[in-house]
């Protein structure tokens, strides 16, 4: 009789209710990205993802920062030249104020979307810390098989 009580509890066991827990917390990850950009993916030990946040990131900064300063030397020439019958010149200022102005907000946004891809990117990654595709996984639960022969 033991070892059908053995067996009984071993099947009782392996009925046990079992609560999963994360090892990463993803809000924890994303604050961490917040604050500092690529913070969330050293905390989810993803360190190949954080030069490239941080390279898209100062390429995005440094082209901003470029086309405000040429956008602010446009926009000067275009101001002080009052010159009636140079409007030719002026126009040209004009175009070259809009069009660096134009390049400043788009680095700007993409810079933001960067930014938001960061905080996303913290947070599925953290989500998928746990995540196994393991054979032993497969082989917890029963299955069925079949077999079909011609």
């Amino acid at each position: 009789m033991s070892s059908a009580q053995d067996s009984v509890s071993v099947a009782d066991s392996n009925l046990v209710d079992t609560t999963f827990v994360m090892q990463k917390s993803a809000w924890g990850a994303v604050l961490r990205s917040a604050i500092i950009p690529g913070w969330g993916q050293i905390y989810n030990e993803s360190y190949l993802k954080v030069p490239i946040v941080w390279g898209l990131s100062g390429w995005f900064i440094y082209n901003y920062l470029r086309n405000d300063k040429k956008y602010k030397d446009y926009r000067n020439l275009y101001l002080i030249t009052t010159d009636p019958n140079d409007s030719r010149q002026r126009s040209m200022y004009k175009d070259n104020r809009e069009f660096y102005k134009d390049q400043r907000d788009l680095f700007a946004m993409y810079f933001v979307f960067t930014y938001l891809a960061n905080l996303v990117d913290a947070y599925v990654d953290a989500h998928l810390f746990d995540f196994s595709v393991t054979e032993d996984f497969y082989r917890q639960q029963p299955m069925l098989n079949i077999k079909i022969r011609f």
